[in-house]
């Protein structure tokens, strides 16, 4: 019932704050956003608009077409239209889960909304394609933050996508944002699990500093000779790759396979906004 995004241009990008919900939570995690767009996204008809979610269908009772007297979700929209199937899924719906998805019963179930002031002149077909371009632009929300209003060229992307319902909306949304190229792999629906038992195992080290990076010049740019921090930086920063490299090493992960990367949280002077930065390994940038 949600859309995860993130940016990878060669490393992942990483954060340690993060805002859900309004609560503030302050643990390294990767920098993923995520809106509440899905496949159980339930659609209503309100004040004149087509709406989906922030509510879900849950996995039980589910969509319309789950036959468990569920409610119209985004999934019932790619039913109705084609983009799901049922001759292509096994007999695993219903009360007894041996009855097939439930075309006819998504189609009813827009049909009954039909009938509301915003629906009119509308066909059941016209109606879930509507749904599904809503719920389209919901998902293109957080593309667009990670990359447009971090100065990212987004037409220089490439949208990878996964879960069950990605490449259902991929092609729509990469038309939406000037994307050209789509990435879907064939074992995308299982790509969440299948990354779990392939991820690397990361240990987090990190500790609070206040100092200055570098000096101004006039021309512009650091003047690296008068880095004041320069020396006490590099130590804390071994300091904490070491503790780093040692909670692996009790885990049993031999030392020749430890990558390190080292991180600062920066920020322009006068500014409250800060940015993971990567050490850079070319010493002449």
């Amino acid at each position: 019932t949600s859309t995860d995004v993130s940016r990878y241009d060669g490393t992942l990008e990483l954060v340690f704050e993060t805002t859900t919900a309004g609560v503030s939570i302050q643990a390294p995690q990767l920098d993923i956003h995520t809106v509440a767009a899905g496949g159980g996204s339930r659609l209503f008809l309100q004040n004149g608009l087509f709406v989906v979610g922030p509510e879900s269908a849950k996995a039980h009772p589910g969509p319309v077409c789950y036959r468990k007297n569920g409610y119209l979700a985004v999934t019932d929209a790619n039913v109705v239209l084609g983009r799901v199937i049922p001759d292509y899924f096994p007999n695993i719906f219903g009360p007894n889960e041996d009855e097939p998805l439930d075309l006819e019963g998504a189609r009813a179930a827009f049909r009954a909304i039909a009938g509301e002031e915003e629906a009119t002149g509308r066909s059941i077909e016209e109606l879930a394609w509507g749904f599904i371009q809503v719920a389209n632009e919901a998902m293109c929300r957080p593309i667009r933050n990670l990359t447009q209003m971090r100065g990212f060229d987004i037409t220089k992307h490439a949208l990878a996508c996964f879960g069950g319902a990605g490449p259902q909306h991929a092609c729509a949304m990469a038309r939406a944002l000037g994307i050209t190229k789509v990435y879907v792999h064939r074992y995308g629906g299982i790509l969440s699990a299948y990354g779990l038992s392939m991820a690397d195992a990361v240990a987090e080290e990190q500790e609070p500093a206040k100092e200055v990076y570098g000096v101004s010049k006039a021309s512009g740019g650091f003047d690296e000779e008068q880095d004041p921090s320069a020396a006490t930086r590099e130590d804390r920063l071994e300091h904490l790759a070491e503790k780093a490299r040692a909670s692996l090493v009790k885990q049993g992960y031999p030392e020749d396979s430890i990558v390190i990367e080292k991180y600062l949280n920066m920020r322009y002077e006068g500014t409250d906004n800060a940015i993971m930065i990567l050490e850079c390994k070319d010493s002449d940038s």
